[in-house]
C-alpha cells in the first residue's frame, strides 16, 4: 500500500529528519510509527546518517506491531527488521543478524547496555511510549542514558507525556538533552517548579507546581517546546465522537454493610497500628475496597470471596441493552474476569479473552460478541476499532495513561461509529474517587498536549 502522508505527518517525518534528538507527542491515531519508519528510511537510505537503529517498545507492541506496519506500506517495507526478544541465545542471534532496526522490550534495555557496554553499535534509538522511562529511579532510565554519548539521534514517542502530571515529564527530555531544558538533576528541576502537596510527618508523597500554577506549567512548556512536538487527534482526524457514559450499580444493603465495615476496620488498623497512613498501606486498602466494590476479594492466600453480585447484574443488564452490539469489556482483577466468563456463560454470546493476535483478528472479523481484557494487555499497538464501538469499564484502576490507551484501542483511525465508553461504577465507593481522580489528570495531560502544539503556519490545514 502507498503511504501518502497527511501534512501534519509530513511536518512530523521532516523534523525527525533535521532534528537529531526530538519527542513526538502525538495522540493516539495520528500514526507515530509509520512517521518514524519513513524517517528512518530517509535517513538510512537517501541521507545516509543511520546505521543501525532500536526500537524500545512494550512486549506486545515490540513482537508484531512494527513488524506489521512496516510490511504495510510501501518503501518503507523494505527496512530490514530483527526482532530482539525470548531467550538468551535467540536474542544475541537476533542482534547479530544483518539488520536495519532491532526491535526489543524495554525490560531488555539494561541487558542490552551490559552486553555492548561501550561497544553500543546503535547510533539511532526510538523509544515507544516513552511514558514507561518517566521514572528518573528506574534502572532502564539510567542505564540508557548512560549511552547519551553513543547515540546521535533519539526519538520519543507517546501520547501520554505526562500521565500523572508535569512532573513526569523531567527523566524523558533528560534522555533527550542531558538536563540542558529542566535541569540537571530531577531534584533540582522539583524544587525549581514544583512544592510538597500531600505529606506525612517524615515523607512527602505528591508535589504540585508552584503557585500560580499555570505560571509555572507555562515556563515548563516553553523550556520543553523546541525539543518536541504535540499534537492532538481531534484537531488532525476526523473521527467520530467519543460519548463517556457512567452506569450507577447501588449496593444492596448487605454488600454496602460489607463495604462499610471493611472501610471503617481497614481505616481504625491502620491509625492504631502507625501514626501516618502511608502511601504503601493506603494503598492496600485501597486495593481491598475496589475489589469489594466488583464484588469479590482476595484473602491473604489469594482465595477469592464472592461478597455481591451488584456489578455483575449491572453489568448483564447493560449487555442486554447493546441489543447484540459487541464489546469491548475491561477487567481490574482475575476474579473479574472469571465471574464475568461464569455470568456470560448462561448467554448464546461468543466470549473470548484477550491472549494474543488470534483474538485481535477474529474480534475484527466480526467473530467475538464480548471480548474481555485487562486494560494492561491492550494499552499499545493494538488495532480493534473494526470489530466494534462500545468499551465498558468494569473495573477502573488509577492509571490515566492505561485508561486512555485502552478507549483508543476501538476510537481510532479507521473507526466508523460513534464510540460509547460505559463506565460501572459502584455509588459511594472507590470507583467513584477513582473516575474523579482520572478525569483531574486528564487536565494536566491536556495542557501538555494543547500547550505544546506545533505552530506551523503553512501545515495549518489537514492533510488529505
Amino acid at each position: 500500500m502507498k503511504f501518502t502522508p497527511h501534512n501534519y505527518q509530513r511536518y512530523c517525518i521532516d523534523r525527525v529528519i533535521a532534528q537529531p534528538k526530538i519527542g513526538l507527542f502525538l495522540d493516539m491515531g495520528l500514526g507515530k510509527t509509520i512517521i518514524t519508519l519513513s524517517a528512518i528510511y530517509q535517513l538510512k537510505y537517501s541521507h545516509f546518517q543511520v546505521n543501525k537503529v532500536l526500537i524500545i517498545a512494550p512486549k506486545k507492541v515490540a513482537e508484531a506491531t512494527w513488524q506489521r506496519e512496516a510490511r504495510k506500506w510501501d518503501g518503507v517495507g523494505i527496512l530490514r527488521i530483527s526482532t530482539v526478544l525470548g531467550s538468551l541465545n535467540k536474542r544475541i542471534q537476533a542482534l547479530n543478524m544483518p539488520a536495519d532496526i532491532y526491535i526489543t522490550n524495554r525490560e531488555n534495555v539494561s541487558w542490552l547496555v551490559s552486553y555492548y557496554k561501550n561497544a553500543w553499535p546503535f547510533d539511532m534509538v526510538v523509544v515507544d511510549e516513552s511514558s514507561s522511562f518517566k521514572s528518573h529511579k528506574a534502572k532502564r532510565f539510567k542505564d540508557l542514558s548512560n549511552m547519551y554519548n553513543h547515540i546521535k539521534r533519539m526519538v520519543l514517542l507517546t501520547g501520554t507525556p505526562s500521565p500523572n502530571g508535569l512532573i513526569d515529564l523531567w527523566a524523558q527530555i533528560y534522555l533527550l538533552d542531558r538536563g540542558q531544558a529542566l535541569g540537571k538533576t530531577y531534584t533540582a528541576f522539583r524544587e525549581h517548579y514544583f512544592e510538597p502537596d500531600q505529606r506525612g510527618r517524615d515523607m512527602v508523597y505528591s508535589y504540585k507546581p508552584k503557585q500560580p500554577a499555570d505560571v509555572t506549567n507555562d515556563r515548563i512548556m516553553a523550556a520543553i517546546s523546541p525539543l518536541c512536538i504535540s499534537m492532538k487527534a481531534d484537531d488532525y482526524l476526523d473521527l467520530p465522537p467519543i460519548v463517556y457514559g457512567t452506569v450507577p450499580v447501588v449496593l444492596d444493603s448487605k454488600a454496602q454493610k460489607a463495604y462499610d465495615t471493611l472501610e471503617k476496620q481497614a481505616v481504625l488498623e491502620l491509625l492504631e497500628s502507625q501514626e501516618e497512613i502511608t502511601a504503601m498501606s493506603a494503598a492496600a486498602l485501597s486495593t481491598k475496597l475496589q475489589q469489594l466494590a466488583n464484588g469479590a476479594v482476595y484473602d491473604d492466600e489469594r482465595n477469592v470471596h464472592v461478597i455481591h453480585d451488584c456489578k455483575i447484574e449491572a453489568f448483564m443488564e447493560l449487555i442486554e441493552q447493546l441489543n447484540g452490539q459487541s464489546a469491548l469489556v475491561f477487567y481490574n482483577f482475575k476474579h473479574d474476569c472469571s465471574r464475568l466468563k461464569e455470568a456470560l456463560s448462561k448467554t448464546n454470546l461468543t466470549v473470548r479473552e484477550l491472549k494474543d493476535a488470534q483474538e485481535e483478528f477474529d474480534w475484527n472479523e466480526g467473530k467475538i460478541d464480548i471480548l474481555l481484557a485487562h486494560p494492561a494487555s491492550t494499552a499499545y499497538g493494538l488495532n480493534l476499532q473494526d470489530g466494534g464501538n462500545h468499551v465498558i469499564w468494569f473495573g477502573l484502576n488509577w492509571s490515566l495513561e492505561l485508561y486512555q490507551q485502552a478507549n483508543k484501542r476501538l476510537h481510532r483511525q479507521g473507526q466508523h461509529e460513534k464510540v460509547f465508553v460505559h463506565h460501572l461504577i459502584s455509588v459511594g465507593t472507590r470507583d467513584e474517587d477513582i473516575l474523579e481522580a482520572l478525569e483531574h489528570k486528564d487536565e494536566e495531560q491536556e495542557y501538555v498536549l494543547q500547550s505544546l502544539k506545533a505552530r506551523i503556519d503553512k501545515y495549518t490545514k489537514k492533510g488529505s
